[in-house]
């Protein structure tokens, strides 16, 4: 159980949630313009935006451990991580790999959709998968792009990559 814990508690499961939601939110625009809804496509968006979530998650984690942020932090439910990698510091390298694999998953799944849809997806990629990686090594240091960035990537990001991929525009 306690493996259990090191590899899904990075990944921060409850947060998860927002993410589905986001996506929904991308469909039913995309369905309320009259396309057909790709059910692969559908599953593509909702996997890949799963991914980037759990891969920003797992970096944050990573990161914030090996700053000895977590050591500093009081936790709450919404700050000072999940606590897995004080608790269980090997773990750290199961961390960054699932930090990295996610990555890739979000990436490979952004570059079929650039081969799919075109390259107007590009910049909305891109800006999704900057936000990713630098999301606790640069933005957290700025207290205004720490605010907006989460609002960002789970808004209009998600939200309008989710519609654009299901309908091409």
């Amino acid at each position: 159980m306690n493996d259990l814990k090191s590899l899904l508690g990075p990944m921060r499961l409850p947060f998860l949630i927002l993410t589905p939601a986001c996506v929904l939110a991308g469909m039913a625009t995309a369905s309320s313009t009259g396309v057909h809804l790709n059910p692969i496509h559908v599953i593509l968006a909702f996997v890949g935006a799963i991914s980037a979530h759990i891969s920003v998650n797992a970096f944050n984690e990573y990161f914030d451990f090996k700053s000895g942020l977590d050591f500093r932090t009081q936790r709450t439910p919404f700050s000072g991580g999940s606590g897995t990698l004080p608790e269980n510091p090997s773990a750290a390298k199961h961390t960054l790999i699932i930090a990295l694999l996610t990555f890739l998953i979000t990436a490979l799944i952004g570059i079929y959709f650039v081969i799919v849809r075109g390259p107007l997806i590009l910049p909305l990629g891109v800006f999704g998968l900057i936000l990713v990686v630098l999301y606790t090594t640069w933005f957290t240091h700025n207290p205004f792009l720490c605010l907006i960035a989460p609002g960002l990537g789970f808004g209009p990001l998600m939200v309008m990559g989710t519609h654009f991929v299901l309908t091409g525009s």
